[in-house]
């Protein structure tokens, strides 16, 4: 399969904001290339090479130039396109992607890399980045990941919602949960997850896999839902998870920049759901609500 390599050379000073515009607009795992040891490095992802992008390259380009209205540097600002193949695409990752300790418990390690725990207690999940499917380590996983560690006491069940690489699903079960239903709207997605879950055989069976838009059409009952996913998508996912959560459940969202914090609070608490917790890392957040019992 051919895949369409996105690049942006911009500074470090402005990689968080190019990051979110990456992600705003459909990226997955991004890589950044600071070879260079100055100021100067060079943000890349990739899109299956179907996607067209001509049109993507060039808004893109525009927005970063336009990161010096918030007094943010962005050097270069340049966007450019370049075609490659699956071998080129490993070779790249191979790398800059290596283990990864994400949380308290949790590390993350590529499928080519050989890793022992380091300490008692810490949890491998094993994963091939899956393209534009991600590495596990950006911050919105980052806070959805910890947002599990917090919340699963052992047992539970849950739905993972737009699952992608499916690392939510495995590093919930890692850490106690009985079952997971993973969804993703994308086949390549799920053909991505399923590969992930053959690296990780001790979780494997505990995990059914999907193709689905959100939760349309889901009907079942479970203790705990996570998404990491835009703002904007989590919006019309918020009364599907209530009707699909068990009294006292959780919702674990991700994905949310800086500026749509207060809307998926307020439609959280609309639709009927406490907010426990807010994790922040950089210009990203992940909310920890629960589905408020009679009276509470």
């Amino acid at each position: 399969m051919e895949w369409t390599e996105l690049t942006v050379e911009t500074t470090l000073e402005a990689s968080d904001a190019v990051i979110n515009l990456l992600m705003e607009n459909g990226a997955g795992g991004v890589q950044i290339d600071d070879k260079a040891g100055d100021d100067d490095v060079k943000i890349i992802t990739y899109f299956p090479a179907k996607v067209a992008l001509a049109e993507l390259a060039q808004d893109l380009q525009q927005k970063v130039q336009l990161l010096r209205q918030f007094n943010l540097n962005p050097g270069k600002a340049k966007v450019y396109l370049t075609k490659e193949d699956d071998q080129s695409w490993v070779d790249v990752w191979k790398k800059y992607y290596h283990p990864v300790r994400v949380t308290r418990y949790l590390t993350i390690v590529p499928s080519w890399e050989d890793y022992e725990p380091k300490q008692a207690g810490e949890l491998i999940m094993r994963l091939d980045p899956g393209k534009a499917f991600g590495t596990g380590t950006h911050p919105t996983t980052r806070l959805a990941l910890a947002a599990l560690e917090t919340s699963i006491r052992g047992g539970e069940t849950l739905i993972d919602v737009g699952t992608g690489s499916g690392v939510l699903s495995i590093a919930a079960c890692l850490l106690g949960a009985k079952k997971a239903s993973a969804y993703d709207v994308d086949d390549e997605a799920i053909k991505a997850c399923k590969v992930n879950l053959d690296l990780n055989p001790a979780v494997k069976k505990q995990i059914d896999v999907g193709v689905n838009d959100l939760l349309k059409g889901i009907d079942t009952k479970v203790d705990l839902i996570c998404a990491n996913i835009l703002a904007e998508i989590i919006v019309p996912l918020i009364p599907q998870a209530y009707a699909c959560l068990n009294e006292g459940g959780i919702f674990i969202t991700s994905g949310i920049i800086r500026d749509k914090v207060e809307v998926i609070k307020e439609q959280l608490q609309a639709q009927g759901f406490a907010i426990d917790q807010i994790l922040q890392m950089k210009d990203w957040f992940s909310i920890i609500a629960h589905k408020a019992k009679a009276g509470e």
